[in-house]
């Protein structure tokens, strides 16, 4: 029997969209530096921010992110029914403090970059099935706990590659209604997990572009949409070369969405800080959508986004074993209806 609500293959169409009722994001110091800063919540002086360790800063930084969310809109964390949310640490340790000192009733999540989106999804669904009235979903990274994670200590000082992006310390998050006012989720599509076999950990955004290239291609195959029937698409994040690479996709796939398509990870800077091929991490997505993005749809200048956000599915162990890199996209579409 197939469900009523899934369309084709990966996506599923909300019967009752949910609003996106209200929305914050929380930058640091680099971030702010770019052209977007007067649409962010807040900027980090520093990146301790009166903390005693970058990981303490984070927790604080999604934390702070979720109780301004919810005070746009004159609510209250225990107003919240359900907070959904993830980063890139071990144990996801960020999100999982965070809740502890917010006392939402939590589900903690993994999808590396494409949290953001995952956490949407899921929220919208939720919602949409009748389970719950009001959802926070929400996302955040830090640039220097990544680094400590993942690469190499950045006391090192190691150079970097030209196709390295630089992990966004930021956050977002997004108050996922039944009822209200503002932008709504109309479809979401689930990604596959792709893996082309690119094992270069300096390269995430090429291992992520095939797996962004196989969502948006399924949801127009799925939903049957013309590829300019979003005003924008943007991925994230990709950087400067996964957004080559996955340009070059697109001719491959038959899938055209141009010239209204760009990426987070691109737009976040200006090209001016050093970030190489641009920004990742699961708060760079989440802080353009929690910022200039939704801003740009109240003011009425998208209409129609297609939010697809990108992960690299990866570990130290991993890297350190050989391991390629797998690759996954969620799409989430928002319109003004």
């Amino acid at each position: 029997m197939t469900a009523v609500k899934k369309k084709g293959s990966q996506t599923l169409m909300m019967a009752d969209p949910p609003y996106i009722a209200s929305w914050a994001s929380i930058v640091g110091p680099k971030e702010s530096e770019g052209p977007w800063v007067k649409d962010f919540d807040l900027i980090m002086e520093d990146y301790l921010w009166e903390e005693a360790s970058w990981e303490k800063t984070e927790t604080k930084m999604l934390r702070e992110t979720i109780k301004l969310a919810l005070s746009n809109q004159n609510l209250q964390p225990q107003d919240a029914e359900l907070l959904l949310a993830g980063d890139l640490l071990n144990q996801i340790i960020s999100s999982s403090f965070a809740a502890r000192e917010i006392n939402i009733p939590f589900l903690g999540l993994y999808g590396a970059c494409s949290t953001m989106a995952e956490s949407m999804v899921l929220g919208s669904l939720l919602i949409d099935g009748g389970y719950f009235e009001r959802v926070v979903a929400s996302a955040s990274s830090h640039h220097y706990t990544a680094e400590r994670q993942f690469r190499f200590p950045s006391e090192q000082g190691v150079q970097k590659v030209p196709s390295s992006q630089w992990t966004a310390t930021a956050a977002g998050a997004v108050v996922l209604q039944k009822s209200g006012t503002g932008p709504r989720i109309t479809s979401v599509t689930i990604g596959k997990v792709v893996d082309m076999g690119q094992n270069d950990g300096a390269n995430m955004g090429g291992a992520m572009a095939p797996a962004a290239a196989d969502t948006i291609k399924t949801h127009f195959q799925d939903t049957g949409k013309v590829s300019d029937y979003y005003d924008l698409i943007v991925t994230g994040d990709l950087g400067a070369v996964g957004m080559t690479l996955l340009g070059e996709l697109f001719i491959q796939e038959g899938v055209m969405p141009t010239p209204n398509f760009s990426d987070c990870g691109v737009l976040l800077y200006d090209g001016l800080q050093g970030v190489d091929s641009g920004g990742s991490g699961c708060g760079c997505s989440a802080c353009m959508l929690a910022g200039p993005l939704l801003r740009k749809m109240q003011n009425g200048e998208i209409n129609r986004l297609l939010f697809v956000a990108t992960g690299a599915l990866m570990s130290p162990i991993s890297t350190y074993q050989g391991e390629s890199i797998p690759g996954i996209a969620h799409a989430v579409a928002i319109e003004n209806i």
